[in-house]
């Protein structure tokens, strides 16, 4: 690891809600990986989840809390087992990658006197003086990780926090996993059966992610439901994501889907575990989320795959999509310019389609490695170290 500093006998420790599916979920993975392969302890306070064996595989060790909550009396109490944590396990740095749990981490690291680091993963909404103070917390580390140049941006302006306490890392992909050339065909069938499709030759797009209302899956069907009955013949959308508990949404999926004639051509699945070959298993990937996203690892992972990407032109989209390069960008929350959209790939055929994907392979690698994210995090961490 001649580009990681060396970190024998420092133990750092991570605070993250939990250990499920996500953005923050994956760094945490990430970094546990890298803190490890440095000489380092890597800790994680969390309430836990799905992704535990893969966390203790990777050498991380896991100290259950309820890193969930809002309520003040249990950040309290989180705040004091912390800092018994940190004495007991002889922590040197702690790193908080959400606001309920960061608030814990920073009370037990200021009396436990440790460098506290914050990655700021997302443009957190602020509209009161009460939120705006509780996202506040986000900006306390003693340096600020920004994942995109817009977050960087929105911090400053957001929080007055100073350039030199902002070091930005755009977020990474591990490229040995999301290889084209590392995943075997029987991983992109199985996973085109899981979603019903299995010999379908239907131009097939993919719109992953939980299913919640900001990552625009609404705007999808209707997008859709906008189409021509003979260009949708051609098309089929898959809607692959874990509804955490929001069955009211799923519901207003499902109208959307009966009102606008889609049945048999937008299909529900279920959250999936292998990227890399749902990637694969599709033609175009969409990522339309109605309100910006602070980085959006969905479109570098599609685009190192091959994949063309249709993102939504705001945030850290803008920084991971080349506008007719690798994909194409449409008007948020717009279903006229995400069909427009649609229907601009779809007309430049396949061989165009390949050249994208091709483009943002290498756009991918030169710019968003998980190597690169790992490298940028631990030289964050023995800055303050030393």
């Amino acid at each position: 690891m001649d580009d990681f500093p060396d970190m024998t006998g420092k133990t750092i420790l991570q605070v993250a809600p939990e250990l499920s599916a996500g953005g923050v979920e994956r760094t945490v993975l990430e970094m546990t990986e890298a803190i490890v392969a440095a000489g380092g302890r890597a800790l994680l306070a969390s309430k836990g989840g799905r992704l535990e064996d893969e966390f203790a595989a990777l050498g991380g060790e896991l100290f259950r809390m309820d890193a969930k909550s809002k309520n003040p009396l249990v950040l309290k109490r989180n705040a004091h087992q912390l800092k018994g944590l940190i004495a007991r396990e002889g922590v040197h740095l702690v790193h908080a990658r959400s606001r309920a749990p960061a608030w814990s981490a920073y009370w037990a690291a200021k009396a436990a006197g440790v460098p506290f680091v914050t990655t700021y993963h997302g443009a957190y909404s602020g509209r009161t003086r009460l939120k705006r103070a509780y996202n506040a917390v986000m900006a306390k580390g003693d340096l600020v990780i920004a994942n995109s140049n817009w977050i960087a941006a929105h911090m400053g302006a957001e929080h007055g926090v100073p350039p030199e306490r902002i070091v930005t890392i755009p977020r990474g992909v591990d490229l040995e996993r999301f290889d084209p050339a590392a995943v075997a065909p029987e991983r992109v069938e199985a996973v085109r059966a899981s979603w019903g499709i299995a010999g379908d030759k239907r131009l097939t797009l993919l719109l992953p992610g939980r299913l919640t209302e900001w990552k625009g899956q609404l705007v999808a069907i209707e997008a859709l439901g906008m189409m021509e009955v003979q260009e949708l013949k051609g098309l089929v959308l898959v809607l692959a994501g874990d509804p955490q508990g929001r069955a009211g949404y799923v519901t207003k999926l499902e109208d959307a889907i009966l009102a606008h004639r889609l049945g048999g051509t937008v299909l529900l699945a279920e959250h999936e575990r292998d990227m890399p070959a749902a990637c694969l298993a599709a033609d175009v990937v969409l990522t339309p989320s109605i309100r910006p996203e602070a980085f959006g690892r969905v479109a570098v992972e599609a685009s190192a795959m091959g994949r063309p990407v249709i993102v939504a032109d705001h945030g850290g989209g803008r920084e991971t999509v080349i506008e007719g390069e690798t994909g194409a960008r449409a008007e948020p929350g717009n279903p006229a310019a995400l069909a427009g959209a649609i229907r601009a790939l779809l007309d430049i055929g396949a061989s165009a389609r390949a050249g994208m994907g091709k483009a943002g392979q290498a756009h991918v690698r030169a710019h968003f490695s998980k190597r690169g994210l790992q490298a940028a995090t631990l030289h964050v961490y023995k800055r303050l170290l030393e």
